[in-house]
């Protein structure tokens, strides 16, 4: 029984769980390609250089050109940061299919109320109408609720443990779903800053390379030093920034959801356990 309900469970986060694992192979080196691309031909273009010419100073409030005097961690920050948004529109999306329809606050208290009331289809039926992971779980354990309750080879707690077994087998196979590719933000909110910093430090190498220049200081090598080590610094840290903004924003999500899980759990084992008293 237990097996053909977690082969039931799949489908619903099928499509979300089948796009992670894709975007996970797929999405950082097209990113890199990308940022690549975009630094060679949009930021390092002529037309926003003096003369033409990307070795030349960027034209005056010209922040496409200022970006490519960066060097070459610009492209690797660049790519952080879009890995960043690419995560954060996919966890959207994961996330959203495994909400399912409706509010799971709402789902939480109807699935109570029918328990109250013993509709055991009733509830399940509303879980089919959710859709979405919290919804299979809940479903998984009404299920096992219903078979439960008719047998006769099991003494009352072993029908509880059952239950409450069948919740965490359930949750166990969809929660990684939700969680997956949220080590890329954590991951990101620090090698970001480590790669602005690394930035920092190069600009900062040749700008104090060009104050040691023998008589005047090369001016030029100097200012694009310390363009170098701003725009580094200033790619990394809001890379960051928005990286943990946006891991924290998904956790907290995620534990909501959990939270849902298991107050639907816990209703589901109390109320069999003050029925079959």
């Amino acid at each position: 029984m237990s097996k053909s309900k977690q082969v039931a469970a799949k489908p619903a986060n099928n499509v979300s769980g089948q796009f992670s694992s894709i975007f996970a192979v797929v999405m950082i080196p097209v990113l890199l390609i990308t940022a690549i691309l975009i630094f060679q031909n949009v930021l390092g273009a002529g037309s926003n250089f003096e003369g033409g010419d990307n070795k030349n100073h960027p034209i005056p409030g010209n922040f496409l050109g200022m970006m490519y005097k960066g060097g070459f961690l610009v492209p690797l920050l660049m790519m952080s940061f879009m890995l960043v948004v690419a995560v954060a529109f996919e966890r959207l999306f994961t996330l959203t299919v495994a909400k399912g329809k409706g509010s799971i606050n709402n789902l939480v208290k109807r699935v109570q109320g029918y328990l109250k009331s013993d509709q055991i289809d009733a509830a399940i039926t509303e879980c089919n109408k959710q859709k979405g992971s919290v919804a299979n779980i809940i479903r998984s354990g009404l299920e096992k609720y219903r078979e439960v309750s008719g047998a006769t080879d099991l003494d009352k707690d072993q029908k509880l443990a059952a239950i409450q077994k069948e919740v965490e087998e359930a949750t166990s196979l969809e929660l990684p779903s939700l969680e997956r590719n949220l080590v890329i933000l954590s991951t990101m909110s620090s090698i970001a800053t480590l790669l602005g910093l690394l930035g920092t430090v190069f600009g900062m190498i040749r700008a104090f390379s060009a104050i040691a220049t023998s008589g005047a200081p090369d001016a030029v090598a100097l200012s694009s030093g310390i363009s170098e080590a701003l725009i580094n610094t200033a790619l990394g840290i809001s890379t960051s920034a928005f990286s943990i903004i946006l891991y924290n924003y998904f956790t907290t999500r995620i534990d909501k959801m959990t939270y849902a899980i298991d107050e639907a759990g816990f209703s589901i084992a109390q109320d069999f356990a003050a029925k079959y008293r």
